[in-house]
């Protein structure tokens, strides 16, 4: 076994800055990387405290730039956003203001575009089997139910 690497609460903070400087992260992120460092719980406190209060750590920051990400550019709907977020231990309050900085004409263009796009790709003949190959692809990324089962309908009548 190797001797890992011992950090002084200085250290450690320091790194941390770079890190969350770097990117946005959420508490989750920050606590799992403190650990992996093999700081004690109380350094672990104390490390947090100050990067919330330099602002370097701000859950709310990282739940917009997540949601905006992820519907952006994995075209994720909003379930899967609040589901990912979920796990992440983002509070409820910041998970709602997350999904409200989506317009719905834009969510409902992004939707339209990827279903219209991966419609295409589909190359079933039977149009039941096609509409659930593509509702299947909409729901797992995210998408709500009574949006892709409209959308889908469109699509594939046509």
């Amino acid at each position: 076994m190797h001797p890992s690497k011992t950090y002084t609460i200085d250290e450690a903070q320091k790194a941390l800055e770079h890190y969350c400087a770097y990117q946005e992260r959420c508490h989750q992120e920050v606590r799992k990387k403190l650990q992996n460092m093999g700081m004690i719980p109380i350094a672990v406190d104390t490390i947090i405290n100050h990067l919330i209060e330099d602002n370097y750590l701000n859950e709310t920051r990282f739940a917009l730039a997540f949601a905006r990400g992820k519907f952006r550019i994995k075209q994720w709907g909003k379930q899967r956003i609040t589901r990912e977020l979920k796990m992440r231990d983002i509070s409820t309050y910041n998970i709602k203001a997350a999904l409200q900085q989506f317009s719905d004409a834009d969510y409902q263009k992004t939707l339209y575009t990827l279903a219209e796009k991966r419609c295409a790709a589909i190359k079933e003949t039977n149009p039941f089997k096609k509409k659930k190959k593509l509702a299947d692809y909409l729901l797992y990324r995210g998408w709500e139910s009574h949006l892709v089962y409209e959308v889908v309908g469109d699509l594939v009548d046509k």
